[in-house]
């Protein structure tokens, strides 16, 4: 997947692989892919824009009033637990993962204007960091990097 698909981009098979790999790896992992993960999953990859958790509930209301918001919390947690999706916690909103088969920390481009978001993972930058942070004596925990900016779609190009 490009990081910002083109107007060709057909978002269609980036659904179906997301959707497929999830499969493939609860599978692999003994884990369970419920009709509601699935859909959850879905619904946050049916754009390439970042999803908030009531925005994912008012989605699923529409399909069945059982919905609530502690059943969208847990099945987001599973999705992240598999890493299925990543947290963006500058606008608190969920993206689908494009490696989900190992455990990465994420570097997210996010535009501006369109709110479209890239996932790099960039082992080299995710190094640095690490490595800057043990330099001066700081257990890092965890690690996501959230940059701003214009995509080439919105900057015209």
């Amino acid at each position: 997947m490009s990081a910002f698909p083109g107007e060709d981009h057909d978002h269609q098979r980036c659904i179906d692989a997301a959707l497929g790999e999830a499969e493939r790896l609860c599978l692999q992992r003994g884990r369970r892919l419920t009709p509601l993960r699935r859909r959850v999953l879905e619904l946050i990859w049916e754009s390439h824009q970042p999803v908030k958790a009531y925005d994912l509930l008012a989605r699923l209301l529409q399909g069945s009033a059982s919905a609530a918001p502690p059943t969208v919390y847990r099945t987001l947690d599973f999705l992240m637990a598999e890493r299925f999706v990543h947290r963006l916690a500058s606008i608190n909103a969920y993206v689908g993962c494009g490696h989900p088969e190992h455990s990465h920390n994420g570097q997210f481009l996010i535009c501006r204007h369109c709110h479209r978001v890239a996932e790099l993972d960039d082992h080299g930058i995710e190094a640095a960091l690490a490595q800057r942070a043990g330099d001066l004596g700081f257990a890092q925990l965890a690690q996501t990097v959230e940059i701003e900016g214009v995509c080439p779609a919105c900057r015209g190009e």
